[in-house]
């Protein structure tokens, strides 16, 4: 191994390339370490956007962002992988064969030495176990899901189009989101935007009138992790706009036709997400030997490093971190994986030199929750902001984003570019 020590952190996602970023921009940049990322797509988009690209109000290619482009513009190296198996004694990851889009192997498996791992692996959607939602509802857990929702939502409209003259009179959509987190709730009010959308666009044989969309969730009331206030708040837009809520409603199954509640309740759908509860990727459930929760996050200690293994950092929704008197893990949201980033930025070249590492602390900034054109939350815990004001807040998160990764200046010119896109072209992706 090379006596410049290197820094693998698999996992491009929001927390994963800002560390990538500023660590290249550091260590990289000044030769004193390696910094390498590893993850199994080419591309990166931010997470928080899945439910525009699954309604069609942005285009993911024009927002996402190539790894190896950026890692050459930022002093860090890219691996395209997907990792499977460590080996802590040896210090390697082994990543699967590389395989294109027919399953034809283009690369070999092969294996790849760290002296630090960093993984930011991200979190999946948690079915429980219920039948059938792995067979009907779409997740949208990457950019790849949110576009083949996204292609099914237009062909629906497509399919209505192409029917005779007066035939698609009566056509309706019924589309259903289990879970009214942030996800749930944000990609219903995108729907409902999407829907207006399309009749201005000319495909107007499904009124906005009959597209049904309906909003599940097992607990008492909709986003459940913010205060009842807001969630008041947000229930009532979305009901302002035609959407169904149903609270206290369990799914127990889904089929071709719809989603049965434990309750009794039938909801006919034709198109169904499934946005309830998180977990970790199955394949850190005990990766080598590391310790893990139920829902197969990794347990790391309030330096972000590894409960077995001092070499070995987690952070973001794949992580589970306790702080000093605190009863419960910080949580997983996008404000916690991004502190989280720019913690390690200062901790690991302290590891590297073989100095203490001070413990993550965590500052709760509040929630903000996108209704499409306008938006509910909470700042610093208590203050409780809605409307237009905090559409523009909640936008404000993706150019903090942005700015983290490319500075204000190129910031600044993607913001213009957006700007002219907007005006210049369809504000809906319509193939």
């Amino acid at each position: 191994m090379s006596s410049t020590p290197r820094i693998v952190i698999v996992g491009g996602g929001a927390g994963g390339l800002e560390l990538a970023t500023g660590l290249g921009k550091t260590l990289g940049r000044q030769g004193k370490a390696r910094i390498i990322l590893v993850d199994a797509c080419l591309t990166h988009i931010w997470k928080p956007l899945l439910h525009e690209v699954a309604a069609g109000t942005i285009n993911s290619y024009e927002d996402e962002l190539n790894y190896f482009a950026h890692g050459a513009a930022h002093h860090f190296e890219f691996q395209l992988g997907r990792m499977e198996a460590l080996d802590r004694e040896r210090k390697v990851i082994g990543l699967a064969p590389l395989a294109d889009s027919d399953g034809h192997v283009i690369a070999e498996g092969r294996e790849l030495a760290y002296d630090t791992l960093v993984l930011a692996v991200g979190s999946t959607s948690n079915d429980f176990g219920t039948p059938g939602a792995r067979e009907h509802c779409i997740f949208l857990d990457s950019r790849a899901q949110a576009d083949r929702f996204q292609s099914q939502f237009l062909n629906m409209y497509l399919r209505a189009h192409a029917l005779p003259e007066g035939a698609a009179s009566q056509a309706e959509l019924n589309i259903a989101i289990v879970g009214a987190g942030a996800t749930g709730v944000e990609l219903a009010a995108e729907l409902h935007h999407a829907a207006h959308k399309f009749v201005e666009y000319g495909l107007d044989e499904i009124s906005p009138n009959r597209v049904n969309i309906s909003l599940i969730e097992a607990a008492d009331r909709i986003l459940p992790v913010l205060p009842e206030g807001t969630s008041t708040a947000a229930r009532k837009q979305l009901e302002t706009l035609g959407i169904k809520v149903y609270t206290r409603q369990k799914i127990t199954s889904i089929s071709d036709q719809g989603l049965q509640a434990e309750s009794g309740l039938f909801i006919p759908a034709s198109l169904k997400v499934w946005s309830a509860g998180i977990k970790a990727d199955d394949g850190l459930r005990e990766l080598g030997g590391l310790e893990t929760n139920r829902i197969n996050q990794l347990v790391v200690t309030p330096t972000l490093q590894s409960t077995r293994d001092a070499s070995v950092f987690a952070f973001g929704d794949c992580a589970s971190c306790t702080l000093p008197g605190q009863a419960r893990p910080v949580p997983p949201r996008a404000q916690t994986a991004n502190q989280q980033a720019m913690y390690l930025i200062k901790a690991l070249p302290r590891h590297l030199a073989g100095k203490r590492v001070g413990n993550f602390s965590f500052h709760d900034k509040g929630s903000l929750i996108s209704l499409s054109t306008s938006a509910v939350g909470v700042l610093m815990g208590s203050i409780g902001i809605q409307g237009r004001i905090a559409r523009l807040m909640y936008v404000s998160l993706y150019r903090l984003h942005q700015m983290a990764l490319h500075g204000p200046f190129k910031t600044g010119v993607l913001f213009f570019k957006d700007l002219l896109s907007k005006n210049s072209g369809p504000s809906l992706k319509l193939h």
